[in-house]
């Protein structure tokens, strides 16, 4: 009987510092290939599954064709809300809901359709919740979560993908203010000063 090969994942964006993803799937013996890079169509040969994970590159058209299967991104907003760059900050800026989403790549901006997502309930009142940087991390092991607990679906594809509805809200990396010196900041105090600055005018 011909022994059935191991499963090959393409992993594109975090390393080992940044994501506790990849070492999860070696554990579960899949063969993890990591790009940060712009990838090729030959970097796609004998690839089972493509995921995305604080990847800074779009997959074009043709490189999408290619695939077996669609490739999944693991982003940090609740989708269709704040798609695009620095979903974590506007979502307290924009008063938006907060969660974490896992979703099919399609040809734009975290616009494919949605294989699970969860609403998270953030107060930036609290210590552990009061910088953006802390909020961040939080949802960086959100959705390391929510991967983990539906691994056996995605492996298999078995799932339900779907559009989301509701207000699509999408940001690029230049909409960041100015004034935002660095993560740590209170989350409260910038947005009181945000608001003063910017909405009141």
């Amino acid at each position: 009987m011909k022994k059935k090969r191991n499963y090959k994942f393409l992993f594109l964006g975090y390393n080992n510092s940044k994501t506790t993803l990849i070492n999860f799937l070696k554990k579960k013996k899949i063969l993890v290939k990591h790009l940060s890079r712009q990838i090729t169509l030959q970097d796609l040969k004998d690839i089972d599954l493509v995921i995305s994970f604080g990847y800074r590159k779009i997959l074009n058209k043709t490189l999408l064709k290619k695939l077996v299967r669609p490739a999944i991104n693991l982003h940090i907003s609740y989708l269709p809300y704040n798609r695009g760059a620095h979903p974590n900050f506007w979502s307290f800026i924009d008063n938006t809901p907060k969660g974490v989403s896992i979703h099919e790549i399609d040809s734009g901006i975290d616009t494919g359709k949605i294989i699970f997502r969860q609403k998270i309930k953030i107060n930036p009142y609290k210590k552990n919740f009061s910088t953006f940087k802390k909020t961040h991390a939080y949802l960086i092991n959100q959705v390391e979560k929510l991967f983990v607990e539906k691994f056996k679906k995605i492996l298999t594809k078995k799932y339900k993908s779907f559009k989301p509805k509701g207000k699509n809200t999408y940001h690029l990396k230049s909409d960041l203010p100015v004034e935002l010196k660095n993560w740590n900041t209170n989350i409260i105090k910038f947005k009181k000063a945000y608001i003063k600055n910017h909405l009141n005018k």
